[in-house]
């Protein structure tokens, strides 16, 4: 086997140094070999990695992936941009990108949450029960509440945009999604708002659009338009 490819492992990914003058089929067999070599050794890791050397398209990228996929259980969640090769770089992009992950996935809370709590969270939240006035609710991904919330909710902490909010009956104090914040009328819009909302009590989603936070009656369609 040539030394067309050579593979620096780190504690957060590796560094795949491509020579110049290799061609694509002999990069792709050496990393091959070289990855079944070390299943073993790597088993399942969550890692990131960088091509340098030879210039790669991004389709050549993603076959090279393909045969790491193929030919170990290694999982690579991020590419880091060629010539990148610092450990603490491809730490904070695997973190990075394990927290997207995470974000789309959630965790359950049963029980009501009252005055003066604080619910905070680095993964979705669906909460089986009610939000009252005075409590606070922060997750890095989205907010669901099977119940009424009227306290204050912040998604999308870490600055997801498309981060949202979904409850039985949504009639909160405040509504942050990223960096974005919505607060209810003031008490004179907020007795037109609340008779108004009496008449058409129905499970509701707020999600950011611009620099503005809608609020509309869940449906099929709006669920549809969903990015997880």
């Amino acid at each position: 086997m040539s030394n067309a490819v050579v593979i620096k492992g780190t504690t957060y990914g590796f560094s795949v140094y491509i020579a110049e003058d290799a061609d694509f089929q002999t990069i792709s067999e050496e990393i091959k070999e070289k990855f079944k070599e070390s299943a073993k050794f790597f088993g399942n890791a969550k890692m990131a990695i960088s091509f340098e050397g030879k210039q790669l398209t991004d389709e050549e990228q993603r076959m090279l992936l393909d045969v790491i996929a193929q030919h170990s259980d290694v999982h690579i969640v991020c590419v880091i941009e060629k010539n990148s090769e610092t450990e603490e770089l491809h730490r904070r992009s695997l973190e990075d990108r394990l927290q997207e992950i995470d974000s789309s996935n959630g965790q359950f809370y049963k029980g009501n949450l009252r005055s003066g709590q604080v619910l905070d969270t680095e993964t979705s939240i669906i909460i089986v029960g009610d939000v009252n006035q005075g409590a606070t609710v922060t997750s890095k991904g989205n907010i669901i509440v099977l119940g009424a919330l009227y306290g204050n909710v912040y998604a999308g902490a870490g600055g997801n945009e498309n981060a949202f909010v979904l409850a039985l009956e949504l009639d909160p104090v405040q509504i942050r999604i990223a960096d974005t914040i919505a607060r209810a009328p003031d008490k004179v819009g907020k007795m037109l708002w609340k008779r108004e909302k009496e008449k058409t009590k129905e499970p509701k989603i707020a999600f950011r659009s611009g620099e503005n936070i809608f609020i509309e009656p869940v449906s099929k369609t709006v669920l549809n338009d969903i990015k997880l």
